[in-house]
This record gives structure tokens, C-alpha cells and sequence, in this order.
């Protein structure tokens, strides 16, 4: 497996010859990526915000190369896409020889999305697996009782009301006790959305976690 970091939760998960785009979103889009994004079999987007959803890279890729989509009804519904195939937690489903397990996750609350229309109903997370390595990206959430399992996991440590932060963070990673964690959604363009690296390098040193950070567009070959 190989995992490619972009901005924000976005992931470039190539594994059994397949490729694999998870929530490509707005923040640092231009159309020079989608030279990056080509021959993408597969996208899966775990909820409707701009910065894990962009419709337009999206509906190019699936015209360009004919990729399915995976994504909650919610977006489906909000967000002007082409054949969503509608998934929900606990679902499970194929992508060829790649299990993909839906998994929970619940998005926090800012008042003021009660106003913008921005709160989030429908939230997912995905644990792929082909078959020698678990990769679980957690999207936006908050901490919530799991029994997940993972030899990867992709998560947020922001600590901003909307996702964990870096003490519950590292208290949810501990439980699912991975080979790895590699902290995503790092790249918000207001630096208060993002967590403080050195503060959770530390957090994660202290609990005996292994980590990586992977600046966007760096990837990572995972050992079988």
C-alpha cells in the first residue's frame, strides 16, 4: 500500500493495482492536480464540506476516468455530484479485491453553523483493506466509542470543537493502537483550525505512539 498525502483529509491510496482518492476538497485545489489525480478507480468522500468535497475535481475525475463514488446521502444530496453510490455507517463494500469498512464519525458544532447551514448530519469514516494493511481515515470527528482496528490510521488533532484535539486525539489513537497515525487536516488557511505541531509531536512521543507527518504530496510506502 502507498498513501499520498494533499491537503486538508485528502488521501491518494494506491493498493492491488488500484487507486483510491479520499475527500478530495477545496483548500490548495488547482486543475494542475488532477494530473496527479489520473487513472483514479475509485473516490470516497466522507462528508459534504467544501474542504473534503469539491464537486468540480470530482465530477472531472469520474467523467475523465470513469471512477465510482462512495459518499453519504447527505452529500448526494447537497452537493451536485455524478452516480453517487450511497454509503452509511457499518455498511461494507467491495472495490474489487479492497474491503472498505464505513465506519462512524461524528462532526463537532460551531454555533454559527446552526446559521450558515454548515452543521453536518451524516459523517463517515473509512477503513480500507487489501488485504495485508488496514488504513482507517477517521474524518472530521470528535471522540466516540469504537472498537475499530487499524494498522494505519489517518486522523485530525485539531482540538477546534469540530474534530478531536490533541489530548483526546492521542487518547483515540491509543485505543485503536496502530502501527502508525498520520495527522491529517493540518492545512486550514486560518492557522486556529490547525493543531500545534510540536505540541502534538510531543503528545504522541509521550504516549509511545509512532507517527509520521507528511508534508502534502509526500507519500508513504506502507510495508506489507
Amino acid at each position: 500500500m502507498k498513501v499520498t498525502k494533499y491537503n486538508q483529509s485528502c488521501l491518494l491510496i494506491e493498493a492491488n493495482q488500484k487507486r483510491i482518492l479520499v475527500d478530495p476538497g477545496n483548500i490548495g485545489y488547482d486543475e494542475s492536480l488532477l494530473k496527479e489525480w489520473s487513472n483514479i478507480d475509485y473516490i470516497l468522500v466522507t462528508h459534504r464540506h467544501g474542504d473534503h468535497c469539491n464537486a468540480e475535481a470530482i465530477n472531472n475525475i469520474i467523467n475523465r476516468d470513469g471512477a465510482k463514488l462512495y459518499t453519504t446521502k447527505e452529500v448526494a444530496d447537497n452537493v451536485k455530484l455524478i452516480n453517487p453510490n450511497i454509503v452509511k455507517a457499518n455498511d461494507i463494500i467491495q472495490l474489487d479485491d479492497i474491503k472498505v469498512e464505513v465506519t462512524k464519525a461524528i462532526h463537532g458544532f460551531f454555533t454559527k453553523m446552526k446559521y450558515s447551514k454548515g452543521e453536518i448530519f451524516e459523517n463517515v469514516g473509512y477503513i480500507i483493506d487489501d488485504g495485508k494493511n488496514r488504513l482507517y481515515t477517521t474524518s472530521d470527528t470528535i471522540n466516540f466509542n469504537n472498537d475499530y482496528k487499524c494498522d494505519i490510521l489517518c486522523m485530525p488533532f485539531n482540538g477546534n470543537g469540530l474534530t478531536l484535539g490533541i489530548i483526546d486525539g492521542v487518547m483515540f489513537a491509543k485505543d485503536i493502537n496502530p502501527k502508525l497515525v498520520l495527522p491529517i487536516h493540518t492545512e486550514h488557511p486560518l492557522g486556529f483550525m490547525n493543531p500545534n505541531i510540536e505540541d502534538l509531536k510531543k503528545e504522541l512521543e509521550k504516549a509511545d505512539i509512532e507517527y509520521k507527518i507528511l508534508n502534502v504530496k509526500e507519500s508513504l510506502e506502507i510495508e506489507d
